[in-house]
């Protein structure tokens, strides 16, 4: 099951973490969530969390991580100044991918192994209902405005477009092969699905609902970051981190990271992006100005990041 996971598993998630003090890294082989402190480069934390975690989304204010569990079918809930689980609710099914709604706080849990989302209540942490989607749903993105969430159909090379409010899906977008990680701009305008298969990534233009462009990368692109007027992408099968310009779209350069690059995020202030190397059991610390590894910061083993893992 782990195995079958490293193929499928993808960094999707929210633009514009609330701070950069911490990283919140799921660790598959490990059944752990590390805590690093970023400014000392190190762990300072793990806490133990059963089922091969792998997708990570944070709450509003930072305080909560929701982590899938896939092999214990479950969304296991951290409270992360305690440094302890919460909850853990059970699910069923496949849970990969996890959102959370950045205005009303609402959690979206991908089912891998049928066409729908959890939609689980951050009062009650019960699941309030499902919303259709395609075949294989794995990373899922929320405009902050809260209003449409956008999911990576796999195994339909598509992405759907939800409205969050009746969680009816307003349309599907037909993008590369098999996306895997999306990810919104801070506008709400546009969405960038990694596509596992095709080795590029797919523009989106989310009013218009369609794919304006495809700009190609590594190969096999696994999640997407976006800051200073660049999209940094992870290239699971290359080690390397792809990075285009979002104005021209144009290749920029590619960065040597570690072994099996997943989950990536970028700080708030856009100075870096931090990426999980499952194999290498690192995460990789890339100025963005430079466009350089300035650090490594070893993990427990097989760190996936797969989401929103920054606070």
């Amino acid at each position: 099951m782990r195995r079958l996971l490293a193929g499928l598993l993808l960094g999707a998630g929210l633009l514009g973490p609330a701070a950069a003090g911490e990283a919140v890294v799921t660790a598959q082989n490990a059944n752990a969530v590390d805590i690093v402190d970023l400014a000392a480069g190190r762990v300072v934390a793990t806490i133990p969390v059963p089922g091969a975690p792998a997708g990570i989304a944070l709450s509003p204010d930072r305080a909560r991580a929701y982590v899938t569990a896939p092999e214990d079918k479950a969304l296991v809930v951290i409270d992360v100044p305690a440094r302890r689980i919460e909850r853990t609710v059970p699910l069923g099914g496949g849970p990969l991918g996890v959102g959370v709604n950045p205005a009303s706080g609402a959690i979206y849990v991908a089912d891998w192994y049928a066409k729908r989302l959890w939609a689980v209540s951050p009062a009650t942490l019960a699941v309030e209902g499902e919303i259709a989607v395609g075949t294989s749903p794995s990373g899922i993105a929320v405009t902050r405005d809260g209003r449409l969430l956008l999911v990576a159909d796999r195994d339909d090379d598509a992405v759907s477009v939800v409205d969050a409010t009746t969680r009816q899906r307003l349309g599907v977008v037909k993008v590369g092969t098999r996306p895997f990680g999306v990810t919104i701009d801070a506008e709400g305008g546009r969405a960038y699905t990694a596509n596992v298969g095709s080795n590029d990534v797919s523009v989106i233009d989310i009013a218009a609902r369609r794919e304006i462009a495809r700009v190609a990368v590594g190969e096999r692109p696994y999640a997407v970051a976006l800051t200073g007027g660049r999209a940094f992408v992870t290239d699971q099968y290359g080690g390397t981190v792809s990075t285009f310009d979002l104005a021209t779209l144009q290749p920029g350069p590619r960065i040597d990271v570690g072994e099996y690059p997943e989950g990536i995020a970028a700080s708030r202030d856009g100075r870096q992006v931090y990426v999980a190397n499952w194999e290498s059991n690192s995460v990789s610390v890339i100025d963005t100005g430079s466009l350089r590894v300035t650090g490594q910061v070893k993990t427990s083993d097989g760190p996936r990041a797969f989401g929103d893992f920054l606070r």
